[in-house]
């Protein structure tokens, strides 16, 4: 978790109106969450933070690379990253999450840990599939090959008989 100390914020008796901030994120940010499928990466994080009397608001600007597995062929394949979010910290008596973008924390805190929501905002900007962006041009061929030679295997006779089975009970 030291890897993470350099995103904990602490706010009491900083003065009101904008802070900045700047992290570098690479491996050991990755590493320090658990069941993480990102290894490699180079992200620059630009935060700001917005001090109010009664709340924070900050705004992250992500931009860089991720290299992640393609779904298809599992080879590494390079993914940027340009992510724009905003969260709002309120404070209040103790811990809840109003939305996804409003948070409040209880009055005695005095700092801020921002990693998780860094490294959820990068989560999310993840597509649900993750493949090669020139198709099946950039997986590896020997993959590819192996896929096709699977994918035409015959069918069953059992689960033709069943859609028969079904056609005449309908």
């Amino acid at each position: 978790m030291k890897a993470l100390k350099e995103f904990v914020i602490p706010f009491v008796g900083l003065k009101e109106g904008v802070h900045e901030y700047s992290f570098e994120i690479g491996e050991k940010f990755f590493e320090s969450f658990e069941y993480s499928e990102i290894d490699h990466g180079k992200i620059h994080a630009a935060v700001s933070m917005d001090r109010k009397e009664r709340m924070l608001i900050f705004d992250f600007k992500l931009k860089g690379h991720l290299t992640i597995p393609c779904d298809r062929c599992m080879e590494e394949m390079e993914y940027p990253l340009n992510v724009d979010e905003n969260l709002i910290i309120k404070f209040g008596h103790e811990h809840k999450e109003e939305t996804e973008e409003i948070i409040i924390i209880p009055e005695t805190e005095s700092h801020v840990d921002i990693s998780g929501y860094i490294y959820e905002y990068i989560m999310l900007a993840l597509p649900i599939k993750k493949v090669h962006p020139e198709g099946e041009e950039g997986c590896d061929p020997l993959v590819i090959e192996k896929l096709e030679q699977h994918s035409s295997l015959e069918v069953d006779p059992r689960w033709e008989a069943l859609k028969e089975f079904k056609k005449n009970i309908e």
